[in-house]
């Protein structure tokens, strides 16, 4: 048997293919335009992206179930009579809205949204972007008007245009700021604090179902991509935690049936998955630029190949006071602070791009410590922690992680962990179980003492503390 997973992420459009044995292979992956009209905006267009989508299904060739994984929080605005968009997709870096938030915030409506939906005020989630696009943009005002408008997430329509079904599935509407995370509903409360017309929403639904079929094959699952990747790293109890190195880094905990309110610690509550109408609460916290950070150290001319940065000669930069926050999109959690600024600290004259790289690539497995800390404080999180993603396969990043952490890690052979999660989804309702156990690559262990790594800690927080006061 044969299971398609599409795995649709910020930069590309994978579509891998798993079957009963667990084994899994990359058929296709397109990479999509990314578009930046203003400072601080990013947008993607939803035509390209379906129809990579739709590239990537085809070139799977006949499968017995389809599962969609989807960015989270990126969303948009289109014709429910047309199937037309009325707006570009706003991803989820995008902080446009960040002045409206900053408004709510001087209004006291966290407490209302931490307490319905275990969010922080930030515009990264889909609740303002959605309520701007209602109030800039006149051609979706215009479709409110006449009762053709549709709003949401990727997800929602990806469905529509490929099964007809204007449905979003439990995880990912709880990463809007709208849904209640006890009733699983969409919250009038919510929907009028940001403007977002609640009619104009689609239908939540479980992780696991029908959505539909598309040209005869059903898709049974659909799930953001972070809570795809935790099913795919086999975590299933409360404490088991998972980190995924992407775009951002982005960390999450399963709680189980409990819900954990992180507000003081600077996690945000989410559901991990709903199945047979039971959901699974987890705890997250991320970081929003990884190998985005990477990425852009590359275009600064920092370094030319990524083997270059699998090992350096020198100590730990954090062990000689120097510093990188990666904080380019801002600071997530613990802090939320979008006006974080990205920055070095501690360089001289002997600092040289090796430094700077190795720096920084500290930065990121900092950041990722300062998440899991936040997580420490509320769960049991286990020793041993599951990673995926680029950097998982950077031999210096893992050791250091490793260190920092004070827990083992664990690396994947197969590092497509959100589409075999998403497909482990999709064939649970064929009744199919497919095996995890044969992808583990490597564990990592600590090389420092405790001590050591709380100092490297200390001196990464005063960074951090530098950087949100830099602008």
């Amino acid at each position: 048997m044969k299971l398609l997973a599409v795995d649709q992420g910020t930069t590309s459009t994978r579509s891998v293919l798993s079957d009963e044995t667990g084994r899994a292979r990359v058929v296709r992956s397109l990479r999509h335009a990314q578009h930046r009209p203003r400072p601080g905006w990013v947008e993607h267009d939803p035509l390209e992206l379906l129809a990579h989508l739709e590239c990537c299904i085809e070139a799977a060739g006949p499968v017995a179930a389809i599962g969609i994984a989807n960015q989270g929080e990126s969303c948009l605005a289109w014709d429910s009579q047309s199937g037309e968009p009325l707006s570009p997709v706003i991803v989820w870096q995008d902080s446009r809205t960040t002045d409206e938030i900053e408004r709510l915030r001087a209004s006291g409506a966290e407490a209302l949204t931490r307490a319905r939906c275990g969010l922080p005020l930030d515009a990264y989630f889909s609740a303002s972007k959605l309520g701007w696009l209602v109030e800039r943009l006149p051609e979706v005002g215009r479709a409110l008007s006449a009762g053709r408008l549709r709003l949401g997430t990727t997800d929602a329509w990806f469905l529509e245009r490929l099964t007809g079904h204007f449905a979003t599935d439990v995880t990912t509407a709880s990463r809007t700021s709208l849904m209640d995370l006890r009733t699983r509903r969409w919250d009038p409360e919510l929907c009028r604090l940001f403007g977002v017309p609640i009619e104009a929403l689609p239908e939540i639904r479980s992780s696991v179902g029908d959505f539909g079929d598309y040209r005869g094959t059903p898709v049974t699952a659909s799930v953001v991509d972070q809570q795809a990747s935790l099913y795919g790293h086999g975590c299933r109890l409360p404490g088991e935690a998972k980190i995924t190195f992407g775009t951002g880094a982005f960390a999450l905990a399963l709680s189980g049936e409990r819900i954990i309110q992180g507000a003081a610690s600077g996690l945000t509550t989410t559901i991990g998955w709903e199945l047979d109408g039971t959901p699974y609460y987890a705890v997250e916290g991320g970081v929003y630029d990884a190998s985005s950070a990477v990425e852009w150290a590359s275009r600064l001319g920092l370094f030319e190949r990524l083997d270059q940065l699998g090992g350096f000669d020198a100590a730990p930069a954090i062990s000689r006071r120097l510093a990188f926050v990666p904080a380019l999109s801002g600071l997530a959690c613990p802090h939320w602070d979008r006006r974080g600024a990205a920055l070095w600290i501690g360089m001289d004259a002997a600092s040289g791009r090796e430094d700077l790289c190795q720096a920084l690539l500290e930065g990121i497995a900092l950041r990722s410590a300062e998440v899991i800390g936040a997580m420490d404080s509320h769960l049991a999180v286990t020793d041993q922690l599951s990673i995926d993603g680029g950097l998982a396969r950077n031999p210096y990043f893992v050791q250091f992680l490793a260190d920092v952490l004070q827990r083992a890690i664990i690396t994947q052979r197969f590092d497509e962990l959100t589409a075999f999660g998403c497909a482990a989804l999709a064939g649970r309702a064929l009744g199919v179980t497919l095996r995890a156990d044969h992808n583990i690559a490597g564990v990592s262990y600590p090389r420092v003492d405790a001590a050591t790594a709380a100092g490297w800690r200390r001196c990464f927080a005063e960074a951090v503390e530098k950087s949100r006061h830099w602008r």
